[in-house]
Order: structure tokens, then sequence, then C-alpha cells
């Protein structure tokens, strides 16, 4: 019996493609870089699944080259920005992707962003070591006091809801702003839903984690900056597009906020001369909140779990439209 075919867009964990090598023939894209447009439509042609990134952009075009045998898509991911979810489910395709494993993970180093901004660790590990570090001075590397602080949480999901539970060992004042009150979890952490406004207005620290759709598109912009404190720390670690860049750029240079901490930006990788590259009060790092061992590991046998699943008739262990799963 013939095996079905299957695309991976980039290497994943070893173990994970194995698994996957036992039902279906794999082609393999092994390059760091993610492939090119022309490269992923030509490489998918006829497959009965794909295991794909945020890189990959799947819309209805893809789904029709790729042919009407096309089972499943797998994204080894939580978002799934990048894929038509509306034109898969018309053709019946189940979407795959990879929540819940990577929460703690990403939630941790959430916090870790908000400390080291917080505490100018990049500015001091850079003087340290290029020679301007000269003495102990008691008005040199001046941070923001976590402990006890207000830290505003916007989007009270499953991160969300781990970062309130980090700031808690800190005795910190938790007020979050999300579409939906969640009276089940303020029940369990002391924690106040209010406005996006009064947010802005009484946190000393802002961590985003919204998912990227039409409403949180630059959701943070001149506005909101304007609302905040001047000594408070913005933490992105959703998406990038959700804050507007250059009116971060902005706020940061006129000290109209004290520091920021970005794990994702808008594009990715931020180009080299870029403007917020230029300001020690931003502390940028290439989109690793998940990169873990475990958690990475996690995410490559669960995207391989979907993708079995969907190519052998199975419903999807984690599916994002489930009305067309089996």
């Amino acid at each position: 019996m013939t095996k079905p075919k299957v695309f991976i867009t980039r290497n994943i964990f070893p173990e994970a493609i194995e698994e996957i090598k036992k039902v279906a023939e794999v082609d393999l894209w092994t390059d760091d870089m993610p492939p090119s447009r022309e490269i992923l439509l030509e490489r998918s042609k006829g497959v009965d699944g794909i295991l794909c990134l945020l890189t990959d952009r799947i819309d209805g075009e893809f789904m029709d080259i790729a042919g009407p045998q096309l089972k499943v898509i797998s994204q080894i991911a939580v978002g799934y920005n990048n894929i038509d979810i509306e034109q898969a489910s018309k053709r019946g395709i189940p979407v795959g992707y990879t929540p819940d494993v990577l929460t703690h993970a990403t939630a941790d180093f959430a916090f870790t962003l908000l400390m080291s901004a917080a505490r100018l660790v990049i500015p001091g590990h850079i003087a340290s070591h290029d020679g301007s570090w000269k003495t102990w001075h008691p008005l040199h590397f001046l941070g923001q006091d976590i402990y006890g602080a207000t830290i505003g949480i916007v989007g009270m999901g499953r991160i969300g809801f781990e970062m309130a539970k980090r700031s808690t060992g800190f005795d910190m004042e938790i007020l979050y702003y999300d579409v939906n009150r969640r009276e089940d979890l303020e029940q369990k952490l002391k924690m106040k839903h209010v406005g996006l406004d009064e947010l802005l207005d009484q946190s000393d620290f802002v961590s985003i984690h919204v998912d990227l759709n039409p409403s949180t598109k630059h959701m943070f912009s001149s506005d909101q900056f304007r609302k905040m404190k001047n000594s408070s720390v913005i933490i992105n670690a959703a998406r990038g597009p959700v804050i507007d860049h250059m009116a971060l750029y902005s706020a940061l240079k006129d000290k109209e906020i004290a520091a920021a901490g970005l794990d994702v930006t808008d594009p990715e990788p931020i180009p080299n001369d870029h403007p917020l590259l230029t300001l020690d009060n931003c502390l940028i790092v290439p989109h690793i909140a998940s990169a873990t061992v475990e958690t990475r590991r996690a995410m490559s046998n669960l995207a391989a779990t979907n993708l079995i699943n969907g190519l052998t008739g199975v419903s999807l262990s984690t599916c994002v439209n489930p009305e067309v799963d089996n």
C-alpha cells in the first residue's frame, strides 16, 4: 500500500519525524531559512499533509495547488494567523496547532523579559564587556522596582493567567484587561478586571498576551503609550504587530515610558537598521519564549500527532476548526 506524502517545512525533533515516517513518505525542508513561496507551492503539490510554521503562508492558493487529496494541515505553533482557516474549513481540511504545551515556558520568559528590562540587565551586561563600567555609582543603572508593583496583563488566556500566577510571587497587584471578564480565574487569584485605559494609567508593567487579529493589530500605539506612566515597562511575548513599532520607538526615545522587552517584532527578524535597535531601553530577543528543550520537543510531538491523525482518519488532538475534523 502506498504511503501518503507529507511536506515538513522545517527540521523538528528527530523522534517526531521518525513517527511520521512510520505512516508517511516525508519530504523534509532542512534549511534553517523557510522555503520561498515558490518552493513551498512546488514541494506541496500532491501532498496529503503538511507540517508548517508561522513563516509559511497557507492560503487558498496553496490548498488549490496542493490538490484535493490534502487531508490535514498541522502547525507547530499556538498561533495560526498565517493559515486561512476559512478556506481550510471550506475544503474540509482540519488544521492542527500546538497550544498548552508552551504555556509555562512562554510565561516564564515573559517574566524574564519583565525583570531584565526593568533592571537594565542588558545595558549592565554590555557595560561590563565594553569597558564603560568604571565604578559603582549610586545613580548608575537605576531600574524599576518589581516587588509590590502593579502589573497590567492584556489578554487573560492560558499564558496571561500563568503570567498572573508568577506575579503573585512578587506580591504584585494584578490588573487585567480582556474582552471577556474571567471571573472563574479571579476566584483563583486576587486580580481585578479593568478597562484598557485604566490598566494603562495604573500599571507599572504592561504585559501583552493577546492573539493577532484585526482588532489587536497596533492595539498599542501613540495614544496608548501616552496613557502609561513615564516609569512603566511594556512586555510583548504575543505577536509583533500588536505594537506599532515606530510609535514605541518615539515613546521610548522621548521617555514617555521607561523600557520595553520584546520577544516578537514586526517584521521578524527586525531589520538591522530599525531605530528600536539604537535604544538601550529596548530589549529585543528573537522570538524565543517557547525555546526550551522540553517545550519544543512537546510541540514537535504534538504537531506530528496531529499530522498523523489527520492522515489516518483520527480526530486531531488539538484542532483549530473541529467542525470539519473526523
